[in-house]
């Protein structure tokens, strides 16, 4: 298989980008995309040129590292798939490719292909963990949850924090991140003490961060590589509204 790669290149946050465009031949269609992405900067290596930056970790679909919008999608227009899950078969019918960053203004770019996404750092800092006093392992574990909370929960906490929301969103609003963090936490017992202040100081610190405010668009719900839904965003809200 053969492409033709428009890939986004830029040095810093300092010095606009541009995309510009690679040719790359024989491409076995059980290749990876970020495989091909490593064949291309073999390639530009060779040649004696700077290879592409871009993020990668697992390359088992876990980790939320691969940040790619390729031909507008992030993650690809593949549905429940991370960038490193893509393979190039399932662009047989679109040999030629678009390849950007995530854009948002609090995800300032490093170089070509990789952002900063410590400010999804800020926001668990802030306030997405549980600070109450569990006692030991055992202790802890002795609490009962009942399934539909557990199960629920764990739907909740399966969020890599890719920031593929924010990367969709009109707004680049990271409110599906932070409700799946906050529904997480607030379906556990030992999470619900302080549940209501959790929501706030986190809510708080993504508009501190520059994010944008849900307007129900909804996209980020298509996007999210783990199916995380909206319905998170209606739970925190009813956090929030609780007394």
């Amino acid at each position: 298989m053969n492409f033709t790669l428009h890939i986004w290149r830029q040095k810093n946050i300092n010095i606009a980008g541009d995309f510009v465009t690679y040719k790359i031949d024989d491409i076995d269609e059980d290749t990876s995309f970020l495989e091909m992405l490593d064949q291309l900067n073999e390639q530009l290596i060779a040649n004696d040129e700077d290879c592409i930056v871009f993020d990668y970790d697992c390359r088992e679909g876990i980790c939320g590292a691969c940040s790619l919008v390729i031909n507008g999608y992030p993650h690809g227009d593949k549905k429940a798939t991370t960038t490193c899950q893509l393979y190039m078969r399932d662009y047989k019918h679109q040999t030629e490719l678009w390849v950007e960053p995530f854009r948002a203004k609090s995800f300032p770019v490093i170089k070509d292909l990789t952002v900063d996404r410590s400010s999804f750092d800020s926001i668990i800092q802030s306030g997405g963990y549980i600070s109450v006093h569990t006692g030991a392992a055992p202790d802890a574990n002795a609490v009962l949850v009942d399934k539909p909370s557990a199960d629920e929960a764990f739907n909740s906490a399966t969020c890599i924090g890719c920031g593929a929301c924010v990367a969709v969103c009109p707004n680049a609003s990271a409110t599906l991140y932070v409700a799946a963090k906050i529904t997480h936490l607030s379906l556990l017992p030992q999470g619900k003490i302080e549940e209501k202040a959790r929501a706030q100081k986190m809510l708080n610190q993504m508009q501190s961060e520059g994010f944008g405010s849900c307007s129900n668009h909804r996209h980020c719900e298509r996007v999210c590589p783990k199916g995380i839904t909206v319905s998170n965003i209606s739970k925190m809200n009813q956090v929030l509204a609780w007394s």
